[in-house]
């Protein structure tokens, strides 16, 4: 009882230096320190392994599936707009890429930190618990984006062999981007309550299947139901990009779903430091 006491007061008395030390530098949001935050945070990715494997494993599976899905199209093309299903089942297969890597990229975030001990120092620096999120989160996200970035090639190279619209390829990599800052939110949060880096990636992956697969089996549901469940079937929103159509609903659905899990992760850290656990 008494080790209980005295870890809730330490968490207070490195609470109360870290509020002091926000007052000594400046009141409210600073840019300066987020961005201080996720350079820390690129420095760390790159100084281990992990980014390399999953960005390999990543591109080559983006590869994989850009090439046999040319030549599926190529083979049995009977319909005029090759391109245009083209890039609806190359879109769908790399979204299934990401589900697969992005997860195991963001475990590390919080749950390594918690585990080593180091997220005590980390809330002793004169930061807000929402420069932090914001620095991890963008860090993640700019891992992500150079990651997709590299997968234009093969569109590049298509473009100089046969001349196609360039709007569905934007539409289909709009897309892209706000599932992946979608999957990053989620794994941000999973990873704000784990210890163990494998529950973060593996619970990650559980809660975005079921936001993925909500309405798949819809002999199981009333059709007064199935509207909301494809209100929140991440496949389901997904799909116009992919057919080259932006949806303003469908833009406004990823951005809160950014929004709700970034928030839940903020909250995550504030009960853990207010109840004195790591």
């Amino acid at each position: 009882m008494s080790n209980g006491a005295a870890t809730l007061e330490a968490a207070h008395a490195a609470t109360d230096t870290r509020r002091a030390a926000i007052r000594a530098a400046g009141t409210g949001f600073s840019l300066v320190r987020m961005l201080a935050v996720m350079r820390k945070e690129m420095r760390s990715y790159f100084a281990f392994p992990l980014v390399y494997v999953l960005s390999g494993i990543f591109l080559v599976l983006a590869g994989y599936y850009a090439y046999t899905d040319l030549v599926f199209f190529v083979t049995i093309a009977f319909s005029r707009d090759i391109m245009q299903n083209y890039w609806q089942l190359l879109f769908s297969d790399i979204r299934l890429c990401l589900l697969l890597t992005l997860p195991f990229m963001t475990m590390r975030l919080f749950a390594e930190e918690r585990k080593l001990g180091t997220v005590e120092l980390l809330y002793t620096y004169p930061l807000r618990d929402g420069e932090i999120l914001g620095g991890k989160f963008l860090a993640s996200v700019s891992i992500f984006f150079m990651m997709l970035a590299l997968t234009t090639l093969y569109p590049v190279f298509l473009y100089t062999i046969h001349r196609y619209p360039l709007f569905p390829l934007f539409a289909g990599y709009l897309g892209l981007f706000l599932i992946g800052c979608a999957f990053i939110a989620c794994g941000l949060f999973i990873s704000s309550l784990c210890e163990s880096q494998v529950m973060a990636g593996v619970g990650t992956i559980t809660l975005l299947l079921l936001f993925w697969i909500l309405n798949w089996n819809e002999a199981v549901f009333q059709n007064s139901w199935m509207g909301v469940m494809r209100a929140f079937s991440l496949f389901d929103q997904f799909g116009g990009f992919a057919k080259g159509v932006i949806d303003l609903d469908h833009v406004t659905y990823f951005i809160f779903f950014i929004m709700f899990f970034l928030f839940l992760t903020l909250r995550s850290m504030e009960a853990r430091k207010w109840t004195g656990r790591r």
